[in-house]
């Protein structure tokens, strides 16, 4: 009897709903990010800039998991900093909820072919409270 042993996923792609917008006006939107570290959650308390304003932190997060936006791989503060405000609060909720102890991805089956899917079941929960 073969036992199967669970895989770890550890990155997570994404679309941005506006989009990144770099230097020579070209839009990117599909991007992946990985999961946290301790190390990623600790070193960024160091910093001084996230010593005078705490929500610099999540700045700083995202600039260590986002692997790419686009064709970008060099993910900075700066970057993230001049992401949209929809593009940015997308990424802090996909960061907690890939990052929270909960499991917040449901594995169902369509009930017509069969063929199975994840779905993120915050977001059923948001549609089923009306918001």
């Amino acid at each position: 009897m073969a036992v199967t042993v669970p895989t770890l996923r550890t990155q997570y792609a994404f679309t941005l709903p506006r989009g990144y917008v770099d230097a020579s006006g070209a839009v990117h939107r599909e991007g992946v990010m990985r999961l946290a570290t301790a190390r990623d959650e600790l070193e960024p308390l160091r910093d001084p800039a996230v010593r005078e304003n705490e929500a610099y932190l999540t700045v700083l997060l995202l600039a260590r998991v986002i692997l790419r936006i686009g064709d970008q791989t060099i993910i900075t503060p700066e970057l993230v900093e001049g992401l949209y405000a929809a593009d940015f609060d997308h990424l802090q909720r996909l960061y907690e909820r890939i990052n929270s102890n909960s499991d917040a991805v449901g594995q169902v089956d369509c009930p017509s072919c069969g063929v199975g899917f994840e779905v993120d079941l915050s977001q059923i929960e948001d549609v089923a409270s009306g918001e």
